[in-house]
């Protein structure tokens, strides 16, 4: 049951039998063998039979009704499963009861820029005031127009790239725009389009009507705000805007809709206003709905998203680490880790007597670095942090074990992470052996025999405790042995290392490692072991598509980093994809036309080779519409064992071979990174 309940994309309980006949990654799995068979329809009608049943009680996640005192007598309350007193009404009740119920959001970006803020009052003492910044920052605009905005709030998804590279924003009343153009509503009725015909000047503007020319003037003829919406509504039809907003509001719902264009164009067309024109405005309304933004909304929104931008382009070390730290975007955090190496900045591993809980700007030679945190850990928590914290510095290994007393898979996982390496002058690259020969595996030898040494210790000291309890009156009995087995575990915990002869972790064991301890790829970029094998096939990078003329075929590789299928006009399915290849993202769509081929190997690899057609979206923007798709590892593997004819044998590329020379270097061996996966981040 749990395998087929993860199997499913996120639909409707009455939806699976249609979704598993369409779906080619689930049609074509076991699963759909099983359900052609009939071997499901049992579970299959049980999961038809749920839809629409509510599954628990849950609490409004921001949803606050406010009152006077007699609120008790207005509402039955109970607990919720936190302990807050909640209201037994349904979230839409509430407002027919006549209540005020306010939706206060917790924004995350609001706690990065904070500790942006800290960050650097603490490495340069100065004190910002973000309040107070220039909202017509050059540098700022240039940041959002160059579409470097991973990390960045409302603006770094790739929707939202791809549309800051059409429009190019250059005022803060054009992130307004931005951010209420990137809505439903807007979508759904192809505004976006149109906006942008009109604000580059490659057609004039329509405003249905010179009436509207007013109210649609700043968004060169399209309704892009609720508050254009209401104006439009109230000037064809003369009613109230508080009227206005009511009829705006009930236009969510189908049954209710049909009223409204009942009443409003007939009431149109006596206002004067012409067949034609009624039914294109009306067309704009039903579009836009109940799904664009208010105005007041987009601007409140628009703050942090210029605030995020002024900040990356003038403190990019201390907004990334504030990102890190408290994770407000959508990309897992190695992403933010490699836009952090494109901007210069330097990435400093675990070091247990500098690390902290959260991520830390140094300075360094180069200009600004980021030092990891220890709670990227698994399995770390935050009372073994402070611990840590609390006692260093540490003179080596013994002396940590002995003052912070970690559990012994613990301690291994820092030694396999690096967070000793500065102790023993293990330096990241090249692979080296430390001080008298001492390498990550000595180290690993050694705390395992720390643990017996420590258990042995504690097993000795309770036996004394018993002993001086019977005979506390003679202290001098105790046999000498007992303060011998004290004196040799003291000894064991304070021996150096032994160099055993064994060999240093390579480059792929270690950034392996990383991977499945931290989730990040700190010492190299997991890309960087198939270098070879994309240079030979002439991969296009991340850095270089926008040299790439429209239409071209490229092959791009990298780590998935997100699925996404989003709704989209067609109804059809598009598989959104990100990938990473050490120089930035790549996205990538993959239309429906190919998924019955390539959209299991889409959701199921942990890096793809992907060929594709380019389109350029801007002066900014590209992005890559897939033809096919292979699992990197499995082309790595054909290149081991077949050389590049293996290789295009398996992905049919006939291209030719003088595109990039072949240096002729053995391969490190290719590293996997489980901790991915379909469809995380």
């Amino acid at each position: 049951i749990d395998m087929i309940a993860k199997a499913f994309p996120r639909v409707r309980a009455r939806q699976v039998r249609a979704v598993l006949a369409e779906l080619p990654e689930l049609r074509n799995s076991g699963l759909g063998r099983l359900a052609a068979r009939g071997e499901l329809d049992m579970v299959l009608d049980l999961v038809e039979g749920l839809d629409g049943l509510p599954r628990h009680l849950a609490m409004h996640p921001c949803g606050v009704i406010i009152s006077d005192a007699s609120l008790l007598d207005r509402t039955p309350v109970e607990p919720s499963g936190a302990g807050y007193p909640m209201s037994s009404f349904d979230k839409d009740d509430v407002e027919h009861l006549g209540l005020l119920k306010l939706d206060v959001l917790g924004v995350r970006m609001q706690s990065a820029l904070a500790y942006a803020v800290d960050e650097v009052a603490r490495i340069d003492g100065e004190r910002i005031d973000l309040d107070a910044i220039p909202r017509d920052d050059d540098r700022a605009f240039a940041l959002v127009q160059s579409t470097r905005t991973l990390g960045c709030f409302q603006i770094e998804s790739p929707g939202q790239r791809e549309l800051i590279g059409k429009f190019a924003p250059e005022t803060f009343h054009d992130l307004i725009v931005d951010i209420s153009l990137f809505r439903p509503g807007p979508i759904s009725s192809d505004m976006i389009t149109p906006f942008l015909a009109a604000r580059h000047g490659w057609r004039e503007p329509s405003y249905l009507h010179d009436d509207l020319r007013p109210i649609l003037a700043e968004t060169y003829g399209v309704v892009v705000f609720h508050e254009q919406v209401l104006r439009i509504i109230a000037t064809m039809t003369g009613c109230s805007l508080a009227e206005a907003d009511e009829t705006r509001r009930s236009m969510k719902s189908p049954d209710v809709r049909a009223e409204i264009q009942a009443w409003f164009v007939p009431t149109a067309r006596h206002r004067g206003y012409d067949d034609a024109t009624v039914d294109a405005v009306w067309e704009v309304l039903e579009g836009f709905a109940s799904f664009g933004f208010c105005k007041a909304h987009a601007a409140a929104f628009a703050l942090p998203t210029y605030q995020s931008a002024w900040f990356k382009a003038h403190h990019p070390a201390a907004f990334l680490a504030g990102v890190l730290t408290h994770d407000p975007g959508m990309y897992p955090k190695r992403l933010i880790l490699d836009d952090a190496r494109n901007f210069g900045i330097t990435i400093l591993g675990l070091d247990v007597n500098v690390s902290d809980d959260c991520y830390r700007v140094e300075r360094v030679s180069s200009g600004f670095g980021i030092r990891l945190s220890l709670l990227d850990v698994s399995g770390m928590s935050t009372e073994y942090v402070d611990r840590i914290v609390a006692h260093r510095p540490y003179a080596d290994l013994p002396d940590f074990q002995h003052r912070v007393g970690l559990p012994l898979a613990l301690t291994e996982k820092l030694i396999r992470a690096g967070a000793f390496d500065e102790v023993y002058g293990l330096r990241r690259t090249p692979v080296p052996r430390g001080a008298a020969g001492i390498t990550h595996r000595d180290l690993l030898l050694q705390a395992a025999d720390l643990a017996r040494g420590s258990r042995r210790s504690v097993r000795t000291q309770a036996q004394l405790e018993l002993r001086g309890a019977i005979e506390q009156l003679s202290f001098d009995s105790l046999e000498p042995v007992n303060s011998l087995a004290v004196t040799e575990s003291a000894q064991t915990l304070a021996q150096a290392p032994a160099s055993t002869g064994l060999p240093e972790m390579t480059d792929a064991e270690r950034v392996e490692a990383e991977l499945q301890i931290l989730g990040l790829d700190v010492t190299r970029h997991i890309v960087d072991f198939h270098a070879e094998l994309l240079d030979r096939l002439a991969v296009t990078r991340s850095r270089d598509l926008l040299g790439c003329r429209t239409r071209a075929t490229v092959l791009v590789a990298g780590t998935v980093i997100m699925n996404q299928t989003p709704p989209v006009r067609s109804g059809r399915r598009v598989i959104f994809t990100t990938l990473d290849d050490a120089t930035g993202p790549v996205d990538i769509a993959f239309f429906d036309d190919v998924q019955h081929a390539y959209a299991t190997t889409v959701l199921t690899a942990d890096m793809l080779l992907v060929r594709g057609i380019t389109r350029r979206t801007g002066p900014r923007g590209i992005s890559i519409r897939a033809t096919a798709c292979w699992d990197l590892d499995e082309v790595q593997s054909a290149w081991r064992d077949g050389g590049l004819a293996g290789v295009r044998a398996l992905i049919g590329d006939d291209r030719d071979d003088d595109r990039s020379d072949h240096r002729g270097v053995a391969h490190n061996g290719a590293v996997r990174h489980p901790y991915l996966l379909p469809g995380s981040g």
